[in-house]
């Protein structure tokens, strides 16, 4: 099968003067991951939803002190990204974004942007083909976990400090409850134009009046935690489960990440990486 099989098009451009709010207002209008960036009609980088999640979480950049509708998205895109022509097969394509470490691959033929190939378009591509393999073969062994009252500055430090880019979200009794990607990071730093980490509002109160009547005395700004931005777990596979089964759930439920338990204890993590690679 062909690259020009499976890849998306037309794909969604801008231009490297535009602000970073435009690229993320394009992701989520479009429910799409990435946005390619033009200038007079050549195409001169690439931005997805992980890198603005990963620069925008990072400590000090300069352009985190303003607001993401004044950084103009050169500024976070890659540029001179990797491409492929629309008659390599599935399986270039493939190796092309493993080993390259990245989620999409402009397709070009003769200059002229065709289209784009995604990792998404590679899983999905997989739940349709059968195989013997199981999950517990390809997992990513010993998840990182975090506290659903973690800060999101905590959050963040794990994935940098374990360079991860998915992270599992317990409760007080350890049972898993959620789980946090780049992607939801993306969402949620980017939801600030200020240019800092958001906060949330809680309203402080004195002691009720008698009948039980709160009587609120001002509002606290207080960090956002872990719960505020995790997404809810599709489905936690065992390690039995076949492979074709999580890149389904994947397709069906629109995660890039599955918990996989042996017995009554999460083992490991399959993403889409894992199940790309056991093509």
């Amino acid at each position: 099968m062909k690259v020009s099989d499976i890849m998306t098009s037309p794909v969604h451009v801008m231009g490297p003067e535009e602000p970073v709010s435009h690229a993320r207002n394009l992701m989520l209008k479009h429910k799409i991951s990435t946005v390619v960036v033009v200038d007079n009609d050549k195409m001169v980088g690439i931005v997805t939803k992980s890198d603005l999640g990963r620069r925008l979480a990072q400590a000090e950049p300069m352009w985190r002190r303003r607001p993401i509708d004044k950084v103009p998205v050169k500024m976070i895109m890659t540029e001179e990204p990797v491409t492929i022509y629309p008659e390599a097969s599935v399986s270039q394509a493939t190796a092309v974004m493993i080993d390259n470490d990245i989620n999409n691959v402009p397709v070009v033929n003769n200059g002229k942007l065709l289209g784009i190939i995604t990792r998404v378009d590679v899983v999905r591509r997989m739940s349709e083909l059968p195989s013997e393999r199981k999950v517990g073969e390809i997992m990513t062994l010993d998840p990182v976990f975090v506290h659903r009252h973690h800060t999101l500055n905590h959050v963040v430090d794990e994935m940098e400090n374990n360079k991860v880019s998915k992270l599992i979200v317990t409760d007080d009794s350890g049972e898993a409850v959620g789980i946090i990607t780049t992607r939801e990071l993306a969402l949620h730093v980017l939801a600030n134009n200020e240019g800092e980490l958001p906060s949330k509002n809680i309203k402080m109160a004195r002691k009720p009046r008698s009948g039980g009547e709160k009587v609120y005395r001002y509002v606290k700004a207080v960090p956002l935690v872990a719960e505020d931005i995790m997404a809810g777990i599709a489905k936690i596979l065992d390690v039995s489960d076949p492979i074709t089964e999580a890149a389904r759930i994947m397709i069906d439920m629109n995660v890039t990440g599955i918990p996989i338990s042996e017995g009554d204890e999460i083992v490991g993590i399959v993403s889409r990486t894992d199940v790309m690679k056991a093509a």
